[in-house]
């Protein structure tokens, strides 16, 4: 499928090459393009024969010579460069299937797209795929890739996807770690299902394709309130958890001792949920999970210790509150209460946000709406500044899942809102009421 040239940018070499907008794009060096994995990856020569194809059907060739990995400058009708792949699974813990109704058509939408995998870091099932799209990756040698896979059995894959190509698609990924494509897998572990032998079983498997496998997150299903019809899931017990937390201990000590590396990693609702402490740093090595919410908090931590270390008390005087999931609410308060200890003038209140939007089983952060904020914190003595976790605004960067925005909190409460990435440098120059410092304002 080639695909229509929208925009070419001024002053670049297609633009220098004399390719037109509307003007087909068909080959590079003889390679058809198909999508923008194609377009990146046969673009890097510094000597490029493209073939075009005029709207009248005219094919011509041209020359174009650019500097090694210099953007051609071709612009097309999306990023993609065709549509995106939409989820051809019905996984029994689907998260769409659970949102509420009356949210904007683009929280319904279900991707499986490789192409987001290598552009953003998205994860895949592999059964949108076929054999010619793990040539091409093989062929291309994309990394990373990051796959779910849930399970190493093919029988229960089948069952928890409800998809055929669950089972047989696990040969895509043993196919992928022979040819060295580095991967990142996650399994969404439900309780009775895909955890206890089958989460020793993934994880035995998936061990053996080490060092392609870089890493394994295991992560709790996330339940709404809206699950009537589907299939009868029930949230981790604190006990359950902690059987999780000590099968993939089990797992992960021993094969640090093998190969130095831990591989596998419960993610931070896991120990919120067991009530284990968070382990320190050294714990998550190269933090290569941090997107699936594994090691944030300990990386949260240990930034926030080290430019503690870095910063004086000029006689700090401030009354702030922060809003968070009730989940990490115990550990931010303790991370405060740190701060605390270096700057007595320091007050802050945290409040924990019960998620009455999506439902009681929903703890984390980044599913607080502006809703449950206003309704929550309406009434409360919020200080001269309110602080949320910024990932409470990351599907659409500027809105709450509820299509609620900054703007209307502030109003609603009468406080200044200002969002908070995980970092730790941000949060004490939040939490001290700095808007920005250069290298040499740290004393």
């Amino acid at each position: 499928m080639a695909v229509q040239i929208m925009a070419v940018s001024p002053g670049s070499p297609a633009d220098r090459a004399g390719i037109q907008p509307g003007e087909v794009l068909a080959a590079i060096n003889q390679n058809p393009i198909e999508d923008i994995l194609d377009y990146q990856f046969y673009m890097t020569d510094r000597k490029l024969r493209v073939e075009l194809q005029s709207t009248a059907g005219k094919l011509r060739r041209v020359t174009v010579r650019k500097d090694e990995y210099e953007e051609l400058g071709l612009e097309f009708e999306s990023y993609l460069m065709d549509k995106q792949h939409y989820c051809k699974n019905k996984c029994i813990f689907c998260f769409v299937d659970q949102m509420p109704p009356g949210m904007r058509e683009t929280l319904y939408f279900k991707d499986d797209d490789a192409r987001l995998s290598f552009l953003f870091g998205n994860y895949i099932t592999l059964t949108n795929m076929e054999q010619k799209d793990i040539d091409r990756i093989i062929k291309m040698h994309i990394s990373p890739v990051n796959i779910s896979v849930h399970t190493m059995n093919p029988a229960l894959r089948q069952k928890m996807m409800l998809n055929p190509k669950a089972a047989s698609s696990l040969d895509y990924l043993r196919q992928l770690a022979a040819a060295g494509i580095k991967i990142n897998t996650q399994l969404v572990l439900c309780p009775g299902i895909n955890d206890g032998a089958e989460l020793v079983r993934s994880l035995e498997e998936l061990g053996a394709l080490y060092p392609s496998v870089e890493s394994v997150a295991a992560v709790p299903v996330g339940l709404t309130k809206y699950r009537e019809g589907l299939f009868p899931l029930r949230p981790y017990t604190k006990t359950e958890a902690k059987e999780v937390v000590q099968t993939i201990h089990a797992f992960s000590e021993d094969f640090l001792e093998r190969e130095g590396v831990r591989m596998a990693y419960p993610a931070d609702e896991f120990f919120l949920k067991a009530e284990i402490p968070i382990p320190d740093d050294m714990y998550y090595g190269e933090y290569n999970q941090l997107e699936n919410g594994v090691g944030l908090l300990a990386l949260l931590r240990q930034e926030l210790a080290d430019a503690m270390e870095d910063w004086e008390d000029e006689g700090v005087s401030r009354r702030i509150s922060l809003a968070t999931g009730e989940a990490p609410a115990a550990f931010l308060r303790e991370q405060i209460a740190e701060v605390q200890k270096r700057f007595p003038g320091l007050d802050c209140t945290v409040y924990a946000i019960h998620n009455d939007y999506f439902g009681e089983e929903i703890t984390v952060a980044g599913l607080v709406t502006a809703t449950d904020l206003i309704r929550q914190l309406k009434d409360k003595n919020l200080g001269e500044e309110l602080l949320i976790p910024g990932v409470m605004l990351r599907h659409e960067q500027d809105k709450f899942l509820d299509d609620g925005t900054i703007e209307d909190v502030q109003q609603a409460l009468g406080v200044p809102v200002r969002t908070v990435d995980n970092d730790g440098a941000q949060f004490l120059q939040a939490l001290l009421g700095v808007e920005d410092c250069s290298d040499d304002e740290w004393q």
